[in-house]
């Protein structure tokens, strides 16, 4: 009888890749194996949308698969990280034709976790088992007022790394004997994208949009940025609207000061003596400090 899960979390930087015994007898956490497959920015780079990308990372993960000597018939059923979908309550789904037709053409936007239901979807129809997203990012519990951004043409989106962030919330209440709808958290996830999410009884009742919205800048993306000078830039006929919406969610943060996405690269430039690179470094550390601050105010300290 099929028994391991196989579990594809593809990020801006990297694509996760684990395989669990999630047979009844086996404890949650009984990891079979597991690999963070990195990607150089450079070769990233080649690819305008994320979802060109799937040969690339099914590539990587055909390679890890093999090294691991795991028997693929095994695998019960594939999960991959939810991506942007419309707006959805946080659990699990079947991955359907619609969804992957939203994914493919972007629909939501143009995300690296676009990909987990389609590597998800891929691998189900190799090993014919079922497939499925958790959490997809679009898990959505704002309240009217967190909604409200400033201007009436722009509504504030729950856009959230609400995979990772409910399942360390999860293990932290377990710490002292709790359940996630017992507590109140604020949790930041921080990856290619920066989410600083306010939990309140495990709904995330706040977030910025770490993708393109708000709050700290990251490894690869804008954050937040003065509106003046961001209008005045996206008239100046240097980019299309395309090339401003790639620049601002895959070319900027600590790759446009610096060179590199990868924290590694950067702290090595760090202890190198790069003054710069220690600058940017600080940078983002105050600004998602700053980010923690302001989501501990909306669950009222």
């Amino acid at each position: 009888m099929p028994k391991y899960l196989l579990i594809i979390n593809p990020g801006s930087t990297s694509t996760k890749v684990a395989v669990f015994d999630g047979s009844a007898a086996a404890d949650r956490d009984n990891k079979v194996a597991e690999e963070g497959i990195r990607h150089d920015a450079h070769d990233l780079a080649q690819f305008d949308n994320v979802a060109d990308s799937l040969e690339f990372r099914l590539t990587a993960i055909n390679a890890w698969l093999e090294s691991t000597k795991i028997d693929l018939k095994q695998i019960a059923a594939v999960v991959g990280r939810g991506a942007p979908v419309k707006p959805l309550a946080g659990g699990s789904y079947a991955i359907s034709e619609q969804m992957l037709s939203d994914l493919r053409t972007m629909k939501y936007s143009n995300h690296a976790s676009n990909l987990g239901a389609i590597i998800a979807h891929h691998f189900g129809q190799k090993l014919g088992v079922p497939c499925f997203i958790s959490d997809p990012i679009t898990v959505d519990n704002f309240t009217d007022i967190a909604r409200v951004s400033g201007i009436p043409e722009i509504e504030r989106k729950c856009r959230v790394h609400a995979l990772n962030i409910k399942e360390v919330c999860r293990r932290e209440a377990a710490k002292i004997g709790k359940k996630l709808e017992e507590v109140n958290y604020v949790c930041a996830h921080m990856g290619g994208g920066v989410s600083v999410a306010a939990l309140e009884g495990g709904r995330v009742v706040d977030v910025n949009d770490a993708l393109l919205g708000m709050g700290p800048f990251s490894p690869d993306r804008a954050g937040a940025l003065p509106v003046g000078p961001l209008v005045k830039l996206c008239f100046s006929g240097k980019f299309t609207e395309k090339e401003m919406l790639d620049k601002l969610s895959r070319k900027s943060g600590l790759v446009a000061y610096i060179g590199a996405a990868d924290l590694r690269e950067c702290e090595r430039m760090i202890r190198a003596g790069d003054e710069k690179a220690l600058l940017y470094f600080n940078a983002m550390a105050y600004q998602i400090a700053k980010e923690i601050g302001q989501a501990a105010v909306v669950l009222r300290g």
